[in-house]
């Protein structure tokens, strides 16, 4: 019998999707991928990514990537404040902080993350995050904040070991993505796996982004997909010394637990 996975971020609004979805979702359910979490990205994708859940039979979350926090108007702030009403949407988000792209200016995606926050508060909610080269900004952020919010996730985490201890300090979970099967960039990641409590890890696709480069045979498809998750897993496992199984069974548990999902 296939482990249980649950794949906490996965773009399934994605174009690349839009064709053969049920057949995704089918061949990610034969390795073992039980649930997963669909990723609201924008005002709109966040719309759809609840769409999809409901039509799926999955979670979703709501809420602005700070690649696109202009759209963070208070017409934007109120559509998504009724997506966080409906059962389906699990977690506030994706949002924080993306100083590598820079696609949007930092004030603006600060002053965007500070809404999405109020938003989690208000509907007491879990905050799915994206932090990408903003640290100690993104740490510094959440701080003064951190009481009154309930569980929080780093998602994708690709950081240095000075954040890592930084968002464990602020009692966050973390999302570990095929960025770490990454020989050319994500090396640095797997000595830091082991600094990760086992109560705070979780795993991710972030589909269609991220393939690990460690799947064998190479697909043909560039397109990375939920049914890949085993392989982040399996390579986790590799690194910390322990059973494929047990990684399994506790990254599950995890995110059972912090999406409310059991």
């Amino acid at each position: 019998m296939t482990a249980e996975l649950i794949d906490i971020g996965a773009n399934l609004t994605h174009e690349s999707f839009a064709n053969d979805l049920d057949e995704v979702l089918d061949e990610a359910r034969a390795e073992g991928v039980s649930a997963l979490v669909v990723t609201g990205a924008s005002a709109t994708g966040s719309e759809e990514a609840l769409r999809i859940a409901r039509q799926c039979g999955l979670v979703a979350t709501a809420g602005i990537h700070p690649h696109h926090a202009e759209e963070t108007t208070d017409d934007v702030i109120g559509r998504l404040d009724a997506l966080l009403a409906a059962p389906e949407v699990v977690a506030v988000g994706e949002t924080g902080l993306d100083y590598f792209r820079d696609l949007s200016p930092r004030k603006q995606q600060i002053a965007s993350f500070e809404r999405h926050i109020e938003l989690a508060i208000k509907h007491e909610l879990p905050m799915f995050l994206h932090e990408r080269d903003a640290y100690p900004d993104f740490a510094e952020v959440l701080r003064p904040y951190r009481d009154h919010l309930g569980r929080l996730v780093v998602h994708c985490f690709t950081g240095e070991g000075d954040a890592l201890r930084a968002y464990l300090d602020l009692d966050c979970h973390i999302g570990i993505t095929g960025w770490v099967c990454d020989e050319r960039r994500g090396t640095h990641l797997a000595p830091l796996l082991k600094e990760i409590p086992d109560d705070r890890l979780m795993i991710e696709t972030d589909s269609p982004y991220l393939m690990p480069r460690t799947i064998r045979p190479k697909p043909k498809s560039r397109r990375n997909e939920p049914r890949y998750l085993p392989w982040v897993c399996r390579f986790i496992a590799d690194v910390l010394g322990d059973s494929y199984e047990a990684v399994a069974a506790r990254t599950t548990r995890n995110a059972r637990h912090f999406f409310g999902l059991e």
